[in-house]
């Protein structure tokens, strides 16, 4: 068997491209690509660990992860077979489910979304309240730009009471700390570590704490790769689910399978990035405790958001059954122990 990790690194803007090469070569059968949600940061730590630790190896699976470039490429390689299965974020699924992509989610490993605003500490802006006549940052056609009028509904602010500015994804950063903006709209897991890798601490006001709870990034496989090898989507979920949870349980280990991969993050910044990220692993709804698991009332919140705020066709008859399944998951439960193979 032969588990690959490609990886490239973006830390401050350098770029480390390599290759890891594990057991030997197999048939193609048994072989999978993996395409995450973008390039390789610490919170992807846990995927690195499901393929270093053999979590594939003991499903017969051959396991190849690359780094992406935004959700929606994601869902959209999986559409055209490009990779056979992605890490994307659930509202970018149902966009392109809306717009005719044939692809499910199958695995729901990040149950609660990592939206957030963050700002840097020290800087005027410690809660929701602080953000009032201050500029914001975020990339234009992102989700959070086209959900923000929603967050700014919620915190009872009109339009102008907070400036919004347009920044591409790798200036978001850079321009913070240079003080041409006073937060971005981020995804906590990502710029919460990265901040903290460049010495300055993160504040970080969520989302969800406004009342704006939905599903994060979960597992997506084309409705032909369903119908034509449900054992192996099967077999890595099974993968996938406990890789994913031991690093939960073992992040300074996780860390140390993420550094030999991943060169320029020191451990106590991935196991800040890998807590957050498994902070999110479970739904508050129907299917809390089952990890990995989709409901109904959970889609369905997505969805109507989708149609509000994301280009989803208000008129589309898109419904929970046509965007999720766990017919090919079984759920983890919060007190399991994950043995490594």
């Amino acid at each position: 068997m032969r588990n690959s990790i490609r990886r490239t690194a973006a830390i401050t803007g350098a770029v480390l491209l390599t290759t890891l090469s594990g057991c030997a070569g197999n048939s193609g059968k048994n072989s999978m690509t993996l395409m995450l949600d973008v390039a390789y940061l610490p919170k992807h730590a846990p995927f690195i660990s499901a393929v270093k630790r053999g979590f594939f190896k003991a499903e017969g699976i051959d396991l190849t992860v690359m780094p992406g470039s935004g959700s929606t490429n994601t869902v959209t390689s999986v559409v055209t077979g490009k990779v056979d299965a992605g890490w994307a974020d659930f509202g970018a699924t149902v966009t392109a489910q809306g717009r005719g992509a044939k692809v499910k989610q199958v695995n729901l490993l990040q149950a609660r979304s990592a939206y957030a605003v963050v700002g840097l500490a020290g800087t005027g802006i410690n809660k929701w309240s602080d953000l009032r006549g201050k500029t914001v940052a975020t990339e234009g056609g992102g989700a959070m730009a086209a959900m923000w009028p929603f967050a700014m509904h919620k915190l009872g602010l009109k339009q102008g009471d907070v400036n919004v500015v347009s920044a591409a994804s790798a200036s978001k950063i850079p321009g913070l700390l240079a003080g041409q903006w006073d937060a971005n709209l981020a995804l906590y897991v990502s710029d919460q570590p990265a901040i903290d890798a460049l010495g300055r601490k993160a504040v970080v006001l969520k989302w969800s704490d406004l009342g704006i709870d939905l599903y994060g990034n979960g597992i997506v496989v084309s409705d032909e790769k369903l119908k034509n090898d449900p054992d192996q989507v099967r077999r890595f979920n099974r993968a996938m689910q406990k890789g994913f949870l031991w690093a939960c349980q073992h992040p300074t280990d996780a860390a140390k399978d993420f550094q030999k991969e991943v060169s320029g993050y020191q451990t106590d910044t991935i196991t800040l990035a890998i807590r957050a990220q498994c902070g999110l692993n479970w739904s508050t709804g129907k299917s809390a405790n089952q990890y990995g698991a989709m409901d109904d009332a959970g889609a369905r919140k997505t969805i109507d958001v989708a149609r509000k705020f994301l280009g989803l066709n208000p008129k589309s008859n898109l419904t929970p059954q046509d965007v999720y399944s766990n017919s090919y998951l079984t759920p983890l439960h919060p007190n399991q122990t994950i043995q490594a193979p």
